[in-house]
């Protein structure tokens, strides 16, 4: 085998976001690009010699060709060791549990997330760091500036590695250990988790369904809902992965999960219904002809968390995405906590988690977890739902009720404008960011403006600033409108707004969300003046 050292030169566009670097296949497929930014990452951590590494992703296209070329990358770093997920497959939490329980040097994980996978649809390389987590901004900002320096990218010719089986192998000088992507983490979730209540539940005719979306979890909800809670075979479905993802959009919301939503509001629909997304990071939680927003999921796992042994002891804080709703808020008011609001972004909370401030985290965008890992957790999130479930003898409507009953309802929205041309996007926001000064007092929609500001964000821990994380409109009665431009696409920008309105009255609880917040939403299309910047008048997604 021989170490090869290929002269290249940098390539645009390779600084990576909140979530690694995201970018269409084709343009990860062509010459250099991956290896420019594998070297990158590489030289942005101060090189890999003697350094173990987890190495793993959700299964869509191209990630088994890129698992290869990292590898004989590692190996002509010097690496000592590459834990790799049997068939190169890990999901995100699972990656992050291994990076932990095997005190790695970190771990590269191959996905865009949500995003849709296949030739022509999306890739992405992610860089987690020892605690389990994505890269914080200066680790981040080290590989991009290697990105915009690079001259050579070192990798050893040698044929592909066999992962389609556990064992170690080696590669020149390096150890390649393929593992069942799925044991570990299940073994962690029963240390979390009442199964054998979970198990009574599900064995006393309480159904479940869970749509994997042919995206990584499939195996995961497979092993542990059927095989070891006793799930009836075929709760999962679409639990196959696949590259393409059946050609499906794996992002667990209303508008994608089609077969969960589906199964939900049929004749006879499952008692809890529940999906998970591309990497398994994200979720969604049902009941019978009932979405439960994700803001909403965050604040009942908080105010119920206790029901699972793993969180027995109760909670030492909790922290949200500031656009997601302030739910969470009054929960941990009513019950004592610190409640933390953080950018956009999981590794914000990863400073807190460490610290030991916080147990449990969520974010309006479907994703949850606790200081089990560095990441959120869909499947985590599914099964905590569960032991809430088996634990209060409640179905979904039922708990939701009384949550709203005991804490108020916070109706709450997210309309998305994707793929605008980035200078109008930017063009609205700074817009809105020159007016935000004079808009207290004036009024949009029948709705008065008592406050404006832009999010910033002083982290507790080691003092590092975060601005222009979103703008934020507060209405007179509770309302609120957050618009920020997102990071997570492969192409223009995806314009977010957040759109909030607080009840405390149970005759409004069951109000549809869209029509209880149609007068927010026309005070935001007024006062960022939407469609004059885009041309847009509808969203392409709600959520």
């Amino acid at each position: 085998m021989e170490r090869l050292t290929i002269q290249t030169r940098p390539i645009e566009g390779q600084k990576p976001g909140t979530s690694g670097l995201r970018k269409k296949t084709r343009t990860f497929m062509e010459p250099h690009y991956l290896e420019n930014f594998v070297q990158s990452i590489w030289d942005g951590i101060g090189g890999v010699a003697g350094k173990v590494l987890v190495l793993g992703g959700d299964g869509r296209y191209f990630g088994d060709r890129a698992a290869q070329v990292i590898l004989r990358m590692a190996a002509a770093g010097g690496a000592a060791r590459v834990i790799v997920g049997q068939g190169a497959l890990l999901s995100t939490p699972a990656a992050s549990h291994l990076i932990r329980a095997r005190g790695t040097d970190g771990g590269i994980i191959l996905s865009a997330s949500h995003n849709p996978g296949g030739p022509d649809e999306d890739f992405g390389v992610k860089f987690n760091t020892p605690n389990g987590g994505p890269a914080a901004e200066d680790v981040t900002g080290r590989i991009y500036a290697a990105t915009r320096a690079i001259e050579a990218y070192h990798i050893l010719e040698a044929q592909d590695v066999d992962l389609s089986s556990p064992g170690t192998r080696d590669l020149g000088d390096m150890a390649v250990e393929v593992v069942d992507p799925v044991a570990d983490y299940a073994a962690l979730m029963e240390e979390l988790f009442d199964f054998d209540a979970i198990g009574d539940l599900l064995a006393g005719g309480f159904r479940v369904v869970f749509d994997a979306m042919h995206a990584v979890t499939g195996p995961y909800a497979t092993e542990i809902l059927e095989r070891r809670l006793g799930a009836a075979p075929g709760s999962v479905i679409n639990a196959r992965p696949k590259p393409d993802f059946g050609g499906g959009h794996p992002d667990p919301n209303p508008v994608w999960a089609r077969d969960l939503m589906a199964a939900m509001h049929g004749d006879d629909p499952p008692d809890f219904g529940a999906a998970s997304d591309g990497d398994g990071d994200r979720n969604m939680i049902m009941g019978p002809g009932m979405y439960v927003a994700p803001s909403d999921s965050v604040a009942v796992l908080a105010a119920n968390a206790t029901h699972a042994p793993g969180y027995a002891g109760g909670l030492k804080g909790v922290a949200r995405s500031m656009p997601t709703s302030r739910a969470l808020d009054a929960v941990a008011k009513a019950r004592g906590l610190d409640c933390y609001e953080t950018p956009t972004g999981w590794k914000f909370f990863g400073n807190l988690l460490d610290d030991g401030r916080i147990t449990l985290c969520g974010e309006e965008s479907a994703g949850t977890g606790s200081d089990h890992v560095r990441e959120k957790d869909g499947l985590w999130a599914v099964l905590l739902w569960l032991n809430i479930l088996a634990g209060t003898g409640k179905g979904v409507p039922e708990l939701m009720a009384d949550h709203w009953r005991e804490f108020g309802r916070n109706f709450y929205t997210r309309h998305d404008f994707e793929a605008i041309e980035t200078e109008k996007a930017e063009a609205l926001m700074d817009d809105l960011r020159g007016r935000m000064d004079g808009l207290p007092g004036t009024q949009a929609a029948g709705r008065r403006v008592e406050a404006a500001d832009e999010f910033a964000y002083t982290d507790p821990v080691d003092g590092s600033v975060a601005e222009r994380q979103g703008i934020r409109l507060y209405l007179e009665g509770g309302g609120r409108i957050v618009l920020r431009l997102s990071g997570t696409g492969t192409q223009g920008a995806t314009l977010r707004v957040y759109l909030e309105d607080r009840s405390d009255d149970p005759a409004t609880f069951g109000r549809d969300v869209q029509d209880a917040l149609a007068d927010v939403a026309r005070a935001a299309h007024e006062l960022a003046r939407i469609e004059h910047h885009t041309g847009r008048t509808e969203p392409d997604v709600r959520a």
